[in-house]
């Protein structure tokens, strides 16, 4: 499992990406999209359309880390706030670890 700070910003994209976008593909949504640096090691967390695949996009340092997780039963829940306005939604740690749990 992710071991995430408590400190980590974390972002989850609003609308559904495409998810064979790798590397470059999400850097340029967290660029455009987010207005945001991916160098400034916050997380970026995307969903498919039909919430069983994840991939969380972060900085470690030295280069780009990609965690890409599929679920084989069941669905992701959204986070609370999903229906705000914008392409990012903030959240905590706590709730991204609750998320990828499988905690409604």
């Amino acid at each position: 499992m992710l071991s995430l700070p408590a400190t980590a910003r974390i972002f989850v994209h609003s609308l559904p990406p495409d998810m064979r976008k790798s590397f470059d593909g999400l850097c340029g949504i967290v660029k455009c999209e987010f207005q945001k640096n991916i160098l400034d090691g916050d997380y970026f967390v995307f969903f498919n359309r039909v919430l069983d695949r994840c991939k969380i996009l972060l900085w470690d340092r030295d280069g780009l880390i990609l965690v890409y997780r599929r679920l084989e039963q069941g669905r992701f829940q959204r986070p609370p706030q999903a229906n705000s306005p914008g392409p990012a939604i903030e959240i905590d740690a706590t709730t991204l670890t609750l998320i990828l749990s499988g905690v409604d």
